[in-house]
């Protein structure tokens, strides 16, 4: 079976836990004989290919101009962000463009032409416009391969018009995973633009890969979308190449860290306000936010308020080597996310014999049994825990080999066998 596969990220250039799960899911595929062909928006030539073959989008001509008789653009026409934007250049660039290749003599009046753009593959300002022009190049890539493919998967919102693309130049089917919604990002307060894509991704899918059952009833209570058509399959952890961080702590007090995005849908204020009540009954704690995020200035002047600015430590986004380093200087570790639609950093700190403490707002407390659980808003259960975890040795030690051996069973290739089967329904 051969899937040509959109996504933004891949290690090791990441920003968070989707590009570390579409790197274990497309390893895991590679073991039930499905060939991945994974286009990003930007690649770096350094991304691991002995499981699945990049195609960077930067390098692809894609086509521009008015042929309204080309397959290609007419079918583009689905795309619509917003009033003042258009898939690929605006108008006055358009007219420039088109201008000066006419006056060049490299085309007529209504010709379309090919031309690269080169995607940042970044989260900035200029995000929904590298959105609408990925998929752009994602039809000409699903025109030039169409012989290649039996299935198009789309991971997260930013590929979705580029698999809706790919889908009607190909007329291959089409499955999208939902790693988080607008919901989990923003609450309530959603993004009315990125919602759209969202909603127009799940509809034009022939099925949707949820990662968790909460994820799943969000897309059909929020998205109207059928319940036979979402199928949950829950993410995974590596175990192969774990790396056994030898480390000097240079401190003798027990260590409590966050880490992920510090951000409204991650809860780091839950956790700034649980360690202030912990530090009132030991104060021979130290807690490490590990990330960055909007909410930065706003946690720091908190733990400042709090007097606890001696206890706390901010050590900026970790990657690679880095947060396996943390991990190994870890006694306990907390995810206590708003919304988290699954949450893969659980797992890889009980691969790292960590203890746990995990929302019961997340995807991952469906598959785990061997983390402490509570209610994001519950801070004082939240350092109760933290307490126990840190005060009493034999309930770590508990939790935290029993928790290795639970989270050894959660494999990719496990996860991949599941995604393969939605495949094969869907051809």
């Amino acid at each position: 079976m051969r899937v040509l596969m959109f996504g933004w990220e891949f290690p090791p250039h990441i920003a968070g836990g989707l590009g570390t799960a579409c790197y274990g899911l497309t390893r895991g595929l590679a073991k039930q004989d499905v060939q991945v062909t994974f286009v990003m928006p930007h690649a770096y030539g350094d991304e691991d290919q002995r499981f699945v073959k990049v195609i960077n989008a930067s390098d692809v001509e894609a086509l521009y101009g008015g042929g309204q008789n080309d397959d290609i653009w007419e079918k583009m026409t689905f795309i619509h962000i917003n009033s003042n934007m258009v898939p690929y250049i605006s108008p006055e660039e358009f007219e420039s463009r088109s201008e000066e290749y006419r006056k060049t003599g490299v085309v007529e009046r209504g010709d379309v032409w090919k031309e690269r753009y080169t995607f940042s593959g970044k989260y900035g300002a200029n995000l929904m416009e590298e959105v609408a022009r990925y998929a752009m190049v994602a039809a000409e890539v699903a025109k030039q391969r169409e012989g290649e493919f039996d299935v198009i998967h789309a991971h997260d919102w930013l590929t979705y018009y580029a698999g809706i693309a790919a889908k009607r130049v190909s007329g291959k089917p089409l499955v999208v995973h939902i790693h988080a919604t607008e919901f989990d990002r923003s609450g309530e307060h959603i993004n009315q633009s990125v919602y759209n894509i969202e909603r127009a991704g799940m509809q034009a899918a022939d099925k949707v890969i949820a990662v968790s059952n909460l994820t799943r009833n969000i897309v059909i209570e929020k998205y109207g979308i059928s319940p036979e058509k979402v199928v949950t399959v829950h993410n995974a952890v590596r175990f192969a190449g774990t790396h056994s961080a030898e480390v000097e702590r240079g401190v003798k007090d027990k260590v409590v860290t966050f880490l992920g995005r510090i951000t409204y849908q991650k809860g780091p204020d839950y956790f700034v306000e649980a360690a202030a009540k912990v530090l009132k009954r030991l104060p021979n704690v130290r807690f490490v936010m590990a990330g960055s995020g909007d909410m930065m200035n706003h946690i720091i002047r908190r733990v400042a308020k709090l007097g606890i600015a001696d206890r706390f430590h901010f050590t900026g986004f970790l990657k690679g080597d880095d947060v396996h380093k943390m991990f190994a200087l870890s006694d306990v570790y907390v995810m206590p996310s708003v919304s988290e639609p699954f949450g893969i950093s659980p797992l890889e700190a009980m691969k790292s014999n960590v203890p746990v403490i995990i929302s019961k707002q997340s995807g991952v407390a469906e598959v785990l049994d061997y983390a402490v659980k509570v209610d994001y808003w519950d801070v004082d259960a939240m350092a109760d825990a933290i307490y126990a975890l840190v005060q009493y040795p034999a309930l770590a030690k508990m939790f935290a080999q029993k928790g290795l051996k639970e989270v050894t069973g959660l494999k990719w290739d496990n996860a991949a066998a599941e995604v393969k089967k939605v495949y094969e329904s869907v051809l």
